[in-house]
């Protein structure tokens, strides 16, 4: 008020009553103007302590996690769960956390986080890391809790799953059209945040996912549910509204066709009675459809369905070999141990030491890339989304041990080396696997290895380079047989009869790695220049 009387007195010299009136009237509405600024200024200053204590809270969290997972990186990174939330972390958290930073004036750490994410995983790596932990979660039957807890088979490094976690993994799978598990998660999801856990993500948002999903599936009455409870939350929500109204109608005619088709079922069933007889009954109910080769590998791979009966297992042996008294192993022979009697599959144990398992990985890690198959038709080597591992090989002229290897192959097996493909190091991380495939190539499959021409492959040696926590067995599906990693062991089986047709009881696969990093490396051993060492039989398949 006296600075606006002291103004008054002063335009009153010079001008009009009116005039000084208005501009007391202006001066009054800058302070309210300066006053809006400084509580501005206040809420800007609260904003960016805020913004700095979110920076704080992230770098704190980021700390401790980076430290227990640089204690046993392969270890840490062997959890499903730890992978996926890696991906998530620098493909989504860490731009958040860029947006966040821009908003300040700290140049260095924003140039350089901007320089760092050219080399982050992208959208598609996200996508897949979460692809392999639905996979994971069919194969070993785990239920969304039990992931989402953390509670794996044979985990060290234990991590939880948030809200925002359930909610991505299932809106990767609503974008891939898969709403089974997109019901899955978005169920957890809400579980969690009905349970009090605090979230970004609101139970709406959850509720319009998890709705639609289930309506995809033909659970009308559910998806209804679902939806009355959204509209109890957000009564205003514009889709939720509309998709009350359509299922509700949906339902209407659904039960009117239920109905109908009951009705229809039970007059057709009172015809089929009458002409079925007693032992037609009893001949289909004896009749027993054989189970699908998925649904057996995954079986197996849970440790389910193993065919060895006792009888069979009384035929299996463990001995001290020396490949019929070759001068490397007469003094000292290796320990051998039968897995399985047909087709014969034989396990070699210590057979490759750990330095030369960290040798071989040494030379490996450089050139991993993504691993190929065979085209049946073509015999163009191409990726595919059922051999998923990054693969590499290794020449014996590059290094001695390799030579070596190579050498102990051939000494243990009888087997010429000269014709056999390069050593093949492949590293199954999570989620990889290799589904049911054959080693040798078909007879409608006649270019399959035209190019290398050294013939078919006649047998397989796989070398274990690790332990693996749960999961990455190798199965055979058509014989209902499992071989389980163990480091420092290798396996051996032939793909083809001494004919040369190929053993199609040797069709087999690498299950899902669920916990830990599993290594392997194999050699394919083909027919050329096993000629002497192998004679060909005169029985098919004998």
């Amino acid at each position: 008020p006296d600075l606006c009387n002291i103004q008054l007195i002063v335009v009153l010299w010079t001008e009009s009553p009116t005039s000084a009136v208005d501009l007391c009237s202006h001066m009054t509405d800058l302070l309210y103007t300066e006053k809006d600024l400084v509580t501005s200024l206040k809420n800007y200053i609260t904003a960016e302590e805020n913004k700095l204590k979110q920076v704080k809270q992230w770098a704190e969290k980021l700390d401790v996690l980076s430290a227990i997972a640089m204690q046993d990186p392969e270890g840490f990174l062997g959890n499903p769960v730890n992978a996926f939330k890696l991906m998530k972390r620098l493909n989504t958290e860490w731009g958040d956390l860029e947006s966040l930073v821009l908003k300040d004036t700290k140049e260095g750490f924003i140039s350089n986080l901007t320089l760092q994410r050219q080399h982050f995983p992208t959208d598609e790596d996200q996508t897949g890391a979460a692809k392999a932990l639905l996979r994971l979660q069919d194969t070993y039957r785990l239920d969304t809790n039990t992931i989402s807890t953390g509670d794996l088979p044979g985990v060290t490094h234990k991590s939880p799953m948030t809200v925002e976690d359930c909610f991505e993994l299932g809106k990767i799978a609503y974008s891939e059209v898969d709403y089974y598990h997109t019901e899955l998660w978005m169920e957890q999801a809400l579980k969690q945040l009905d349970e009090g856990e605090e979230s970004t993500v609101d139970k709406v948002t959850v509720l319009d996912y998890l709705s639609y999903a289930i309506y995809q599936q033909g659970d009308l009455g559910r998806a209804l549910e679902l939806t009355k409870r959204l509209l109890m939350l957000d009564p205003e929500h514009q889709r939720a509204n509309g998709n009350l109204k359509y299922f509700e109608f949906q339902l209407i005619n659904q039960r009117k066709a239920q109905a109908q088709e009951a009705q229809k079922a039970q007059e057709e069933g009172k015809e089929r009675r009458k002409r079925l007889t007693s032992d037609a009954s009893k001949k289909k109910k004896r009749f027993r459809e054989p189970v699908p080769e998925r649904k057996m590998y995954e079986m197996l791979c849970r440790g389910e369905g193993i065919k060895l009966t006792p009888r069979r297992q009384r035929r299996l042996f463990c001995r001290y070999f020396d490949n019929h008294g070759h001068p490397k192993y007469l003094l000292s022979p290796v320990k051998q141990e039968d897995e399985w009697d047909r087709p014969y599959i034989v396990r070699y144990h210590d057979i490759i030491s750990h330095g030369e398992i960290e040798k071989v990985k040494e030379l490996a890690k450089p050139r991993l890339r993504r691993a190929t198959i065979s085209n049946p038709i073509t015999g163009v080597l191409e990726t595919a989304p059922y051999r998923i591992s990054k693969s590499a090989w290794l020449t014996a002229y590059e290094h001695p041990m390799i030579d070596q290897i190579n050498q102990r192959i051939e000494d243990l097996t009888g087997l010429e080396m000269d014709t056999a493909e390069e050593l093949q190091v492949a590293n199954y991380g999570v989620g990889g696997q290799y589904e049911p495939h054959f080693d040798f190539g078909r007879k409608d499959e006649p270019d399959a290895f035209k190019e290398l021409g050294t013939g078919n492959r006649i047998a397989t040696w796989l070398f274990y380079m690790s332990d693996v926590a749960a999961g990455g067995a190798t199965v055979f599906p058509d014989v209902g047989a499992a071989v389980w990693p163990k480091k420092g062991t290798a396996v051996f089986w032939y793909n083809l009869f001494p004919s040369g047709e190929g053993d199609y009881s040797t069709r087999h696969a690498a299950c899902p790695v669920l916990v830990g990093n599993k290594w392997v490396s194999n050699k394919w051993i083909h027919e050329r220049g096993q000629e002497f060492r192998r004679p060909c039989g005169l029985n098919e398949t004998a």
